[in-house]
């Protein structure tokens, strides 16, 4: 029989879409689950009559698969892929190569890959993002190994991704960059989520909107400039009507948001390189505070807050917020690359920030029309300091901060939590002003702990006897 081209493992939901995928872009492909009946499920429906072959075991995958072999790992950060990594390296050449597809943490992929690349096994850590439908019909991946490595799965990886100006795909750098890059990714979607939320939130409460109407504003915001992903199925979300109660289905479900850790690993890393993220923390926050649902129950009875304070012209304040949340998810991006930037002189990754960008554009959770002039301010100077100084981010900038301020002090009057939209401005602020009042900080440090201080009118490191 003839060898398969790729193999995949773990037959979740995404691993289920990427096999159809891969299938469907012309390569033959050999499957396996730790769960021999979910594999079998699969071989007898989705995949049935397609070039995809049914594998009991790791050793029956190999033995499927014309060598070098490819193997995708499509299962569960941590310890299942460390798990899945030493039930198939006795079975393994040199030169083979393994793909993790999952969300790993990128100092665990530089862990594996050196580990394997004594054995003359080469790993990929590839960041994939697009959920199910992503997988299925084009994901935007992130492949960061050796160049080698690379080249031996490009055909593949750049034929099932999505196709936006090119393959939304590329190669990031080496050891872990595929997977730091898809974490960061991560974050950015995260702040951007909460910026979201926070603004349903604010013209919910304050201008009394329903569903229904919420729908129509974000939909519109969606055909226009802040056009994207997460804007179009926000619209949609809140569009959906329950078919038992027919109430907006938005409005029945339970205001406890999950995560899975790529958030949080972003805000870690952040802190660990001395790089700021806050709109990116407080998203992070903001998940966190809502899985306290029974305490906040009680604590809304007693803490009291203001009266709600519906701003006059509800048209001209929808428009407002509009270019409130424009700026904020220009934050988010601007944090997010930012963080990158750092990432790339310390790991030495040599990220080319305008392709990341670039390949962010299809497939991905966090594509959207911003992506455009965000690449074309990394191509025109890849040493960029910071996206807010590009000359058409700065007009942005300057054009919708007064907008933003309108709107974090209507939130904070009606009592209504704006964490990350404030925290997007705060991020602005801070980064413009000249002068910030850390040294009053540092005052405060060598007082209590002789950390000394600089000067602004003349060289040195000083150190004051403060009580003296």
């Amino acid at each position: 029989m003839a060898k398969q081209q790729v193999g995949l493992v773990g037959l979740d939901v995404m691993g289920r879409s990427l096999a159809l995928n891969i299938e469907s872009k012309g390569f033959s492909a050999a499957v396996y689950n730790r769960t021999t009946a979910k594999m079998e499920d699969f071989i007898k429906g989705p995949a049935a009559g397609k070039r995809i072959v049914g594998c009991a075991s790791v050793q029956e995958l190999c033995g499927n698969l014309e060598t070098p072999r490819r193997i995708i790992l499509m299962v569960k950060a941590g310890a299942p892929v460390d798990d899945m990594i030493a039930q198939f390296r006795p079975c393994l050449e040199p030169g083979d190569l393994l793909i993790d597809g999952g969300n790993s943490f990128f100092l665990d992929t530089e862990r594996r890959a050196a580990d394997l690349a004594a054995s003359g096994i080469l790993y990929i850590g590839t960041g994939i993002s697009g959920g199910e439908e992503g997988a299925l019909k084009g994901p935007c991946i992130m492949p960061g190994g050796a160049p080698e490595a690379y080249a031996l799965v490009r055909p593949v990886l750049e034929k099932i991704a999505a196709q936006v100006d090119g393959p939304c795909c590329t190669y990031i750098g080496p050891r872990g960059a595929g997977h730091y890059v898809k974490m960061v990714h991560n974050g950015i979607e995260y702040g951007i989520m909460q910026c979201i939320a926070e603004m349903y939130d604010v013209l919910k409460t304050l201008l009394r909107l329903k569903a229904a109407e919420l729908s129509e504003v974000f939909g519109r915001w969606n055909g226009a400039e802040l056009g994207g992903y997460l804007m179009e199925i926000t619209a949609a979300c809140l569009a959906r009507v329950d078919p038992e109660t027919r109430k907006p289905l938005v409005d029945l479900i339970l205001d406890k948001a999950g995560q899975k850790g790529t958030g949080k690993w972003t805000s870690q890393n952040a802190l660990d390189l001395g790089v700021a993220v806050p709109t990116i923390d407080m998203a992070v926050e903001g998940r966190i505070l809502s899985a306290f649902k029974d305490e906040r129950a009680a604590a809304s009875k007693i803490l009291k807050g203001p009266r709600t304070k519906t701003p006059a012209g509800r048209a001209a304040f929808i428009k407002t917020c509009r270019d409130a949340l424009y700026l904020a998810v220009v934050s988010c991006y601007a944090q997010g690359m930012g963080l990158m930037r750092e990432a790339s002189k310390e790991y030495k990754y040599d990220l080319h920030l305008d392709e990341i960008a670039r390949i962010w554009k299809g497939g991905c959770i966090i594509r959207s029309r911003l992506l455009d002039p965000i690449a074309a301010a990394y191509k025109r100077n890849p040493a960029l300091a910071n996206l807010l100084v590009d000359k058409n981010f700065t007009k942005i900038i300057n054009a919708r901060s007064a907008a933003m301020r309108k709107v974090v002090v209507a939130a904070v009057q009606s009592g209504v939590p704006v964490l990350a939209l404030a925290s997007a401005l705060g991020y602005v602020d801070s980064y413009r002003a000249a002068r910030l009042p850390q040294n009053l900080t540092q005052a405060q440090r060598d007082w209590f702990g002789a950390h000394t201080y600089e000067r602004i009118d003349k060289p040195g490191t000083f150190h004051t006897h403060w009580a003296e």
